[in-house]
């Protein structure tokens, strides 16, 4: 396994605060990951920000009323402190509205044009007749003209996977104010997609190792493909790097041309603010670093079809040629890691619908581990699953809770009790090699799904020792064995036996509960930081960087940023033996049982529906 790993996470969009259903798919999954992989040993880089361009800050920021800026920047705020306390280890989670994603974005174009896959065509774009602001594809829909299917977008249809144009809807309306858009001819970019579909196609059939639903999805996209607009007639967004177009204010890139080259520029700023602006070379030159996208489903055209194109494009890897532009060949993404949909009652989330459960809400009334167990456990890894307050008690009460709490705690209680630190064992029995065993086993077992961004089974397994080991101490029965004097030796050997069952388990639920990982930790009487935590930063927007046109970012403005000191934290995926002798207090209850009652109304800030 390769130890040079990219985790390149979806750019949250800052229009609102994000919502469970979001974290789900791109958040917990990928953060999860990036733990496992620093613990293997990996020099890991986890990359994302919040996206900030496009039509849909527009119509938020009228709605407010305030400038566009203005939203962008408390979302992004808000999005920040959200992501950071849900834990999410980021190294850089920063913004596209920077001068330096400005720069990347623009370099990028450049290179794709020079190289001949910018092609400049008349089109029909979609306008709304009440405000004259030009639609963004994913905001029209109506029937598609392929399958039939009713709710295709503009850009997509879901049911039948083809790539679409609004202008080729039937009976297309605005998702915004739900009127029928007018089309009018205006002149745009193209990303030329067909004069590289034949190195998409080489490329996507060796990627053998993803989930079958993306790649099966990916290279069913290449049955169709044609130019894409990659610019907008739009006021807000990245100048377009050609002369009589930079200085047009009404002209600007398309929000999905440069969201994605985001995971470039947050590299690159990375690199910046940690001192070795070469830095992030490492992880996009090296044909032997690995990269992985995760995201949720809607996602994954943008993903495997259009940034793969526009690296493809920008190393002249395509059917037209082309050479190599100041960035290099950089590295095509090695996996994409896509989710499907929480559902809430069976319906999508989504804010503008009212279906929704906040992050900020959640982590406030139940902290951030029992939301990662939840997503982990129970989450859209395959099928779209459905949030119920019901499951999320069971889950947490009886898993959570009466599994992994009750067993840090009965043993740790019982250790401190009869000994007052971790006592010596004896002769180790049957019984305490097996459980033993189990663990030990299961680091591998855990490690290879995770490896394999199988989360669902990887977190099952090593919650099948927690049952086990619970098993195990009511097989013992240490309680009893305390009782007898001349049964001593036997309670030290069941209860080192049980301790270090417990701390092979907390070492494997680290990636998923990093916060109730550090208090086990400590717990077991150890010190320092065993699960490092995210930090958000202010930082200022003054990286030394070459621009062109009108609307540019202002420079020394300042962000919230979040990143971390990760390489210093104790974890690693191996056993950690609990040493005999190390002092052991009283345990403070780990995890919370939530109250029945919750199941049936759920809280006041989200009540089941009646």
């Amino acid at each position: 396994m390769n130890d040079t790993v990219l985790v390149s996470v979806a750019w949250p969009y800052a229009n609102g605060p994000r919502h469970i259903g979001h974290v789900a798919g791109f958040g917990v999954p990928s953060d999860v990951f990036a733990r496992y992989q620093r613990m293997r040993g990996a020099d890991v880089l986890m990359i994302s920000g919040t996206d900030e361009h496009g039509t849909p800050l527009l119509v938020q920021a009228d709605k407010e009323g305030v400038s566009v800026q203005e939203l962008a920047d408390r979302y992004n705020r808000q999005i920040v402190e959200d992501l950071a306390g849900l834990g999410l280890s980021y190294d850089l989670f920063t913004r596209t509205s920077t001068r330096n994603h400005y720069a990347v974005v623009q370099e990028l174009f450049r290179g794709l044009l020079d190289n001949g896959y910018m092609i400049r065509q008349k089109t029909l774009g979609a306008v709304s007749p009440s405000t004259g602001r030009t639609l963004p594809d994913r905001y029209i829909e109506g029937t598609c003209p392929i399958c039939g299917a009713d709710g295709a977008r503009g850009d997509q249809c879901d049911n039948c996977g083809n790539q679409l144009d609004p202008v080729d809807l039937i009976k297309p309306v605005s998702k915004i104010n739900g009127e029928a858009p007018e089309f009018v001819e205006t002149e745009h970019f193209l990303l030329d997609l067909p004069a590289l579909a034949g190195a998409l196609e080489k490329w996507l059939k060796t990627r053998d190792s993803w989930r079958p639903n993306v790649l099966k999805f990916s290279l069913n996209l290449l049955g169709d493909l044609h130019p894409r607009a990659m610019t907008r007639d739009i006021d807000w967004g990245i100048p377009v790097p050609v002369e009589g177009w930079q200085d047009n204010n009404a002209k600007k890139l398309y929000v999905w041309f440069d969201a994605v080259v985001g995971y470039l520029s947050a590299s690159i700023e990375w690199a910046w603010r940690s001192g070795d602006p070469e830095a992030w070379k490492k992880w996009w030159q090296d044909p032997e670093a690995t990269s992985y996208y995760f995201m949720g489903k809607d996602n994954i055209t943008f993903h495997s079809q259009i940034w793969p194109g526009e690296l493809l494009g920008y190393a002249g890897k395509g059917d037209k040629g082309g050479e190599v532009h100041r960035y290099g060949e950089l590295n095509l993404p090695t996996e994409v890691v896509s989710s499907e949909f929480l559902t809430m009652s069976g319906s999508k989330f989504s804010s503008s619908k009212g279906v929704v459960i906040y992050v900020k809400d959640f982590l406030r009334e139940f902290g951030p581990d029992p939301l990662r167990y939840f997503i982990a456990v129970a989450g859209p890894e395959n099928n779209d699953t459905d949030f119920t307050w019901d499951e999320f008690v069971r889950r947490i009460n009886n898993e959570l809770a009466n599994g992994w709490g009750n067993l840090v705690n009965r043993t740790v209680s019982m250790a401190h009790k009869n000994f007052g630190q971790v006592p010596a064992p004896a002769a180790l029995e049957a019984a305490d090699e097996e459980i033993l065993g189990l663990a030990e086993r299961t680091f591998d077992e855990a490690g290879e799904l995770l490896a394999q961004s199988k989360f669902k089974a990887a977190i099952t397994a090593v919650m099948h020792v927690v049952g086990e080991a619970n098993a195990y101490i009511a097989d013992q029965e240490p309680w009893k064995l305390a009782k007898d004097e001349s049964a001593r030796e036997r309670l030290a050997t069941v209860l080192w036996t049980a301790l270090q069952v417990v701390s092979d388990c907390n070492t494997m639920l680290t990636p998923f509960l990093p916060h109730t990982a550090q208090a086990v930790h400590e717990t077991l009487g150890r010190s320092g930081v065993w699960a490092a935590e995210p930090r958000v930063e202010e930082v200022t927007d003054d990286m030394p960087v070459d621009l062109v046109g009108v609307g540019l970012p202002e420079e020394g403005r300042t962000y919230p940023v979040i990143m971390g000191d990760y390489a210093e934290e104790k974890a690693r995926w191996a056993r950690v033996d609990v040493e005999p002798g190390t002092p052991l207090a009283k345990p403070k209850p780990l995890i919370a049982k939530l109250d029945p009652e919750l199941a049936e109304t759920g809280p006041e800030w989200a009540p089941v529906a009646e």
